[in-house]
């Protein structure tokens, strides 16, 4: 495929070689001016944190051991010290409940918007009832007859299957290559299907998209085009605000927030960055961090294609971090986040598992390569930064990994 680039292109050239380095985003707008233009805002962010509030009974009640009373899903903000002596707030989502990982905040959201739209089309759910008697006996009858769907490299397929199984829907999990085999085993655990591709993570997702188009009773969770998973995962920057607001952080122009989040396909770093731009603004940036093997958003935006893939740039999307392993940006992402994405960082496999090991052994957090991604990043751009950027790193997994999985990355 011809690529959209001068092949003098200094940006090319560095994704061709795989070398990690810093890219601004050079198609940013403000964000007023983005929202003004944009079919989505405030408005649906606050609808799914409504949604979030009315779940919270039923997911006390379904994870009584992980979740708080109070039903909600969120990570603590820890702190700690760069390279430079500066502050660094970790907004730790690799001990979020039920699944320690970001994709509780979609993948769990989106099983629970199905359910609730299966229980009010059956006349289960009535003015004033509880959410949580979707864990009852006839909601568990009802879900039993239906099935979810989706393709992952693992988070996302976990936090979809441990929602569906938690309220009785049946559930099958298109798993890529890149998947590694102890995710799969803790999903056949639950009794969810584990489907094992040999290709990649797009190919994974296409599977499953075919099978639920043409089955009755079957609901497909589409990671590359999903709304209520985008929407999920904004609502999260209300999470961190609360926190920021306990600390008496204000983001400003003058000192503003810069928040590195890991990307895949896009779904949850995208909708965290949207969620943030609308609390804040220009006052907060955004900074997606990419395997040098997996560039897909960098490549997206970079270009503007849609049907490039980063195997057209010569790399060959392997990477240790497999959350991170995606071929092809999610073009819906791109087109609702593109100009709000201040810069792309992408980074290499030995720095994650240096971090990895850092991270564990100076700071006893428990991280997937993936969830390094943003520490590695922040250290490359440290030295361009000023004084009064306050720094955010959102970590996206780990706590879950088994000692057998982890512990050889941090001997």
């Amino acid at each position: 495929m011809t690529l959209p680039l001068n092949p003098s292109d200094p940006t090319l050239a560095a994704l061709r070689a795989g070398l990690p380095f810093v890219w601004p985003n050079p198609h940013h707008q403000p964000a007023a001016e983005t929202f003004a233009a944009s079919a989505y805002g405030l408005a649906d962010v606050d609808a799914a944190r409504a949604r979030w509030q009315r779940f919270a009974p039923l997911l006390a009640r379904c994870f009584p051991d992980s979740v708080a009373a109070d039903g909600r899903i969120d990570s603590p903000l820890l702190t700690q010290t760069d390279t430079d002596g500066q502050p660094l707030w970790v907004k730790a989502d690799h001990a979020l409940p039920i699944t320690a990982c970001i994709k509780a905040r979609g993948g769990v959201y989106e099983v629970l918007c199905h359910a609730e739209q299966l229980a009010l089309a059956h006349g289960l759910l009535r003015a004033g009832d509880s959410y949580a008697v979707l864990a009852d006996a006839p909601a568990h009858a009802l879900f039993a007859q239906h099935r979810v769907l989706v393709g992952s490299t693992g988070n996302l397929g976990y936090s979809v299957g441990v929602m569906a199984r938690a309220l009785g829907l049946q559930v099958d999990v298109h798993m890529s290559h890149d998947a590694k085999a102890w995710k799969k085993e803790r999903l056949r655990a639950l009794g969810a299907t584990v489907v094992e591709h040999a290709g990649d993570y797009a190919q994974a997702v296409a599977a499953a998209r075919a099978v639920a188009q043409h089955e009755a009773r079957c609901y497909f969770v589409d990671d590359e085009a999903s709304m209520l998973l985008f929407m999920g995962y904004a609502a999260a920057a209300w999470d961190l605000k609360a926190q920021l607001d306990a600390a008496g952080i204000v983001p400003s122009t003058t000192q503003p927030l810069r928040v590195y989040l890991p990307c895949g396909v896009g779904g949850a770093p995208g909708g965290v960055a949207f969620g943030l731009k609308l609390l804040w603004g220009d006052a907060v940036h955004c900074v997606f961090v990419e395997p040098v093997a997996s560039p897909c958003f960098l490549l997206r935006l970079a270009t503007g294609n849609s049907e490039l893939s980063v195997y057209d740039v010569g790399q060959n999307n392997a990477t240790v971090a497999d959350g991170l392993a995606v071929p092809r940006a999610s073009e819906m992402v791109a087109q609702l986040v593109a100009p709000l994405v201040d810069a792309v960082v992408t980074v290499s496999d030995a720095a994650l598992l240096a971090e990895v090991r850092r991270q564990w052994h100076t700071h006893g957090l428990r991280l997937e390569p993936s969830a390094a991604a943003g520490f590695v990043a922040h250290a490359m751009e440290r030295p361009a930064l000023g004084s009064n950027t306050r720094t955010v790193v959102w970590t996206t997994g780990g706590n879950g990994l088994p000692d057998a999985v982890f512990l050889p990355l941090v001997s």
